[in-house]
């Protein structure tokens, strides 16, 4: 008979990775684990488990893997429809939230929300926000909405493309994206774990600012003056995305750094006519 312990020395994975997914096979907490990891394993949770730990061997993310991963402090449910949410995106939330200080019941715009984990933080942190998030992506929209179910957020949901998804200009306060930046030369589109997220939301198979033009560009038709843009952006675009915001209207533009210390998130507020 296999035991949790038997399986994290047979399986090939690091011990956390492990522990992670026998945590997960189980259901069970990780202190339960350490006082009963020679408990027997039912030939079923062994099967389950060994097929998790052979798909990690191949390169599967984690999170993929376990369903969940953690944003802002919240569980998020996660699949292979939607981009894994990362620490550096944090960021936005904390900008967007920055943003809205001083503001009663903020009208805030998520667009391309993919796992909803920016529009739902938003939402967490501010209950009398009206949280609007898109995204193209039908099943992105479910694990979305469903994410929202779990935390009890008010978010609403809308399918299409950036700016087409709404059912009317509307006007916010902020919007917000962590659109698709990568360009399709990048190599790095073809390591780790972006080769098992969704293409789209990674590269819209151009250089990498297609996107980000779309944004800057349409802003200024949904945002009240003196509203705020926010965009994610790779580390190496500061500059161009930062442009981009000055020709569509905006002035103090600032990029900001994220936890690497790389510049991650562009932003400014829209000019008064």
């Amino acid at each position: 008979m296999q035991t949790a312990q038997s399986l994290a020395q047979i399986c090939g994975l690091p011990r956390l990775e492990a522990r992670m997914l026998l945590e997960h096979v189980l259901q069970k907490s990780r202190e339960w684990l350490l006082a009963h990891d020679t408990d027997p394993i039912t030939p079923e949770q062994a099967a389950s488990f060994l097929t998790l730990a052979a798909q990690r061997r191949q390169g599967t993310p984690m999170a993929y893997l376990v369903g969940v991963r953690e944003f802002m402090g919240h569980q998020f449910e996660v699949s292979p429809d939607v981009l894994i949410p990362r620490p550096e995106t944090e960021l936005l939330v904390e900008l967007v939230l920055n943003s809205c200080l001083g503001l009663s019941h903020p009208r805030v715009l998520d667009l391309g929300t993919g796992s909803g984990a920016v529009a739902i933080s938003v939402a967490l942190a501010r209950p009398d926000a009206m949280v609007v998030a898109s995204d193209q992506s039908a099943a992105a929209l479910t694990v979305a909405q469903r994410n929202a179910q779990a935390q009890r957020a008010r978010v609403q949901f809308w399918q299409g493309n950036w700016y087409e998804a709404l059912p009317s200009e509307g006007q916010f306060d902020v919007i917000v994206s962590n659109p698709p930046y990568i360009a399709v030369s990048d190599v790095h589109l073809t390591q780790g774990d972006l080769r098992f997220e969704p293409r789209q939301a990674l590269t819209e198979d151009a250089d990498g600012l297609s996107a980000l033009r779309i944004i800057s560009a349409g802003a200024a038709a949904h945002l009240v003056p003196g509203g705020f843009l926010w965009l994610e952006h790779g580390f190496e675009q500061g500059a161009e995305v930062a442009a981009m915001l000055e020709t569509a209207g905006f002035q103090q533009v600032q990029t900001f750094p994220d936890l690497a210390g790389l510049p991650r998130a562009t932003g400014g507020t829209l000019r008064n006519l």
